[in-house]
């Protein structure tokens, strides 16, 4: 693969990418309630989200699953669906903490995870993500070499512009978090992040 062909490709990427969304919202969030390296982890979730579309793609898994209406529409309501419960999740941490309670609490598989599977799962579920490597992805592709390793060119060129973005925001974020720091705050921040992170996911809903 031509460099000309990987940097045509950055270009084309990067303005998608500097877009404020699920990410962007995710790893202010994290780094106001925990720390840079909580967003450090959001932002690695993230990128081995977009892996996981670029091997899809790589396969043929995600050309077959955009040619068929059903699976796309269940791929975009499970996306809709995660965002809405992160996002009353998010809401809801603005609360003041309940009282212990011996009654079971129903935890998502992968809420254990923190902030890694927060970026993961909001990746491998979003339907954006997997559209990039099938309508984007193959105007960079040269039919006269094998797809599987341009594409991993092309999706580590994607990787390395996500993750500086994403770590660069972690540390903006943090370096004004001192300022900011106060309980009114941050309760602020996860109700207007929850707010958001809902409306992402209806929106996905209805795209």
């Amino acid at each position: 693969m031509h460099s000309h062909q990987v940097m045509g490709f950055v270009a084309a990427v990067t303005p998608l990418v500097l877009i404020p969304g699920t990410s962007f919202v995710l790893v202010s969030r994290n780094v106001i309630a925990g720390s840079r390296r909580d967003g450090a982890r959001v932002a690695l979730g993230t990128v081995c989200g977009l892996l996981v579309h670029a091997a899809f793609a790589a396969v043929g898994l995600s050309a077959l699953a955009m040619a068929s209406a059903k699976a796309m529409t269940v791929v975009k309501l499970l996306g809709a669906v995660y965002l809405v419960w992160l996002g009353i999740s998010t809401w809801r941490s603005a609360k003041p903490e309940a009282r212990p309670t011996s009654r079971r609490v129903w935890h998502a598989p992968w809420s254990g995870l923190g902030g890694f599977g927060q970026g993961l799962w909001s990746n491998v579920l979003n339907p954006k993500a997997a559209s990039v490597y099938l309508t984007l992805v193959p105007q960079f592709l040269s039919a006269q070499d094998p797809v599987a390793p341009q594409i991993a060119v092309l999706a580590a060129a994607h990787v390395a512009v996500v993750l500086t973005w994403l770590l660069a925001l972690a540390s903006i974020v943090a370096t004004a978090r001192t300022t900011f720091r106060t309980p009114r705050f941050r309760s602020l921040l996860a109700r207007v992040s929850g707010a958001v992170l809902i409306a992402l996911g209806l929106r996905t809903a209805v795209a």
